[in-house]
């Protein structure tokens, strides 16, 4: 006979940590004024905290803005950049 799986009410890994008590009341009225769980907070909190040192994120974040750029570039406002490039001292 197979059991199934004790329902969880958050999906992901449990941790434990230590935080200021400065920081976890500024994380709680956050969570309030935003009507967001505590877990949703920290969780991306620490999402962009890693995406921030992680030098290949921060490149690929890059990198898609300069392709969603690309993609909105104005015939206009491309040809006067490149006069005003041109005509600007280095």
């Amino acid at each position: 006979m197979q059991h199934e799986p004790t329902p969880r009410y958050t999906q992901g890994m449990k941790t434990a940590v230590s935080i200021p008590d400065d920081v976890f009341e500024k994380a709680e009225r956050l969570a309030r004024r935003a009507k967001r769980s505590r877990s949703d907070i920290y969780s991306a909190a620490l999402r962009e905290y890693v995406a921030r040192h992680t030098p290949d994120e921060i490149t690929d974040a890059m990198n898609a803005v300069c392709d969603r750029m690309e993609e909105a570039s104005d015939p206009f406002v491309a040809k006067s950049s490149r006069l005003i490039l041109e005509k600007t001292e280095w």
